[in-house]
């Protein structure tokens, strides 16, 4: 069986944020559209999808984890340097608010559970997700490249 830490994370949070944006619980909130994603950013994304492309990501750290991850951990990881100007740059956090929106889409959503006093894990449905899709994804590239086939079984 194939795991989505088995295919390449691009094609995996391409393939991910196209079916959260079927999904009717998954919508970027009003704001989500002017909002920048962090400190460190001066502009707000270029891409209008960016809020699925999120949420798949966010998705594929909490497979990639396996424990309980919180918001804090997720503000660290979509954090960066900021610029100062002439003064040392220095690591900034990304946005909580994001981060904490799309972990209660997604849990409304069933792909995500929270645990008390640890955060939040992958559900069942959020694995099965997760692992159908990479398996997806693995068979179009084993007809690009037969090499490739032996994963499949």
């Amino acid at each position: 069986m194939v795991t989505a830490l088995e295919v390449p994370a691009d094609l995996l949070i391409e393939r991910v944020a196209q079916k959260l944006k079927q999904m009717p619980q998954i919508r970027p909130p009003a704001w989500a559209y002017y909002v920048k994603t962090g400190v460190h950013k001066e502009r707000p994304p270029e891409d209008p999808e960016w809020w699925y492309y999120r949420a798949a990501s966010i998705l594929r750290k909490l497979y990639k984890r396996g424990t309980p991850v919180g918001i804090e951990r997720l503000r660290t990881a979509y954090g960066g340097r900021v610029n100062r100007g002439v003064a040392p740059e220095h690591f900034v956090k990304g946005s909580g608010s994001i981060v904490r929106k799309i972990l209660q889409q997604l849990e409304r959503a069933g792909l995500v559970v929270k645990v008390r006093g640890k955060g939040r894990t992958l559900s069942p449905r959020g694995r099965s997700l997760l692992d159908n899709t990479a398996y997806e994804i693995m068979k179009e590239l084993a007809e690009k490249n037969p090499a490739l086939r032996k994963y499949l079984a």
